[in-house]
């Protein structure tokens, strides 16, 4: 069972329980105008293109059998439009100035990784956790990381965005102790401009799977100036109410390093926010929730 990835992250102690390490798969039917993982949105690896770090020595348009690579004079034109994705630039560039950022992988080879820190795992009470991009976009792939680490006695969380299809969410929730469900935004409307889906199946899915008594961390990514308000925080905490073995609200403050890995990608940046939110902001962000459920309300 093969799948496709574009990051494995040891030591991760932000997405769920102790110490874990986190795969990331390509793949999202999201396009959140914020997002922090550009790179993840498309299901076949991208090219990443540095500029600052190209010489000019031409190595890549020696190698690109689309033509996609040119040097214009002491100028490197990289003509994305035509790119196959092969992979072969990015191995003849002698300064890393291009990247393949995406590859195939197995379960095993996964598994393999992750168990080389089952220490730190019983220690914490940690274990792997399946991220994207969207896990649910490559459902038996998912489902076969999610089944081999139970095998291999590693606990297992999944992160979902919740847009999937009921089938799919449910069979590969089961094989996870824990999920982790993404909230970006409680009104419908600004939901659909700010994603670019609808919200309704992603609340209908979440109250489904809630009612099968999974334990549920809702993680909400906090983007100053489009949901950092009033009605956002009420709507959360009226969504936390309807949960069964929901234990905490982790609120996710925006980071601006999407925008240069949008970049990096050839997707623009223009409206994506380009600064950290303060530290105080953040804490009144979440003392502002606590103040309206019951359930824990965390950051980071």
């Amino acid at each position: 069972m093969n799948g496709t990835v574009f990051d494995v992250q040891r030591f991760s102690v932000h997405d769920g329980p102790g110490i874990r390490t986190v795969v990331f798969l390509k793949g999202c039917p999201l396009n959140c105008f914020w997002c922090h993982n550009p790179e993840s949105k498309c299901r076949v690896p991208d090219i990443g293109y540095v500029p600052g770090l190209c010489l000019g020595c031409g190595s890549c348009a020696a190698v690109c059998e689309a033509g996609c690579h040119r040097l214009e004079g002491d100028r490197h034109v990289f003509a994305r439009m035509g790119c196959r994705r092969c992979g072969a630039c990015a191995e003849a560039c002698p300064t890393d100035a291009l990247e393949t950022i995406g590859r195939e992988t197995d379960v095993e080879s996964l598994i393999a990784e992750a168990v080389r820190d089952r220490p730190f795992y019983e220690a914490t009470g940690g274990g792997l956790t399946l991220s994207g991009g969207e896990p649910l976009a490559q459902p038996a792939f998912a489902a076969a990381l999610l089944s081999a680490a139970k095998q291999a006695g590693l606990s297992a969380c999944l992160e979902t965005c919740g847009f999937a299809d009921w089938t799919d969410l449910r069979s590969v929730a089961a094989l996870a102790d824990m999920v982790l469900y993404d909230i970006k935004e409680s009104d419908t409307d600004r939901h659909r401009a700010g994603t670019g889906v609808p919200l309704e199946p992603i609340v209908a899915n979440l109250l489904r799977l809630s009612e099968t008594g999974i334990r549920l961390e809702l993680r909400c990514p906090i983007i100053p100036g489009w949901n950092d308000r009033d009605g956002h925080w009420q709507g959360l905490a009226g969504l936390a109410a309807r949960l069964r073995g929901l234990e905490g609200i982790r609120l996710m403050p925006y980071h601006p390093m999407g925008a240069s890995k949008a970049e990096r990608i050839g997707l623009d940046s223009a409206n994506m926010p380009k600064d950290f939110p303060e530290p105080d902001t953040v804490a009144t962000w979440v003392r502002t929730l606590q103040a309206l459920t019951d359930v824990p309300v965390g950051s980071g």
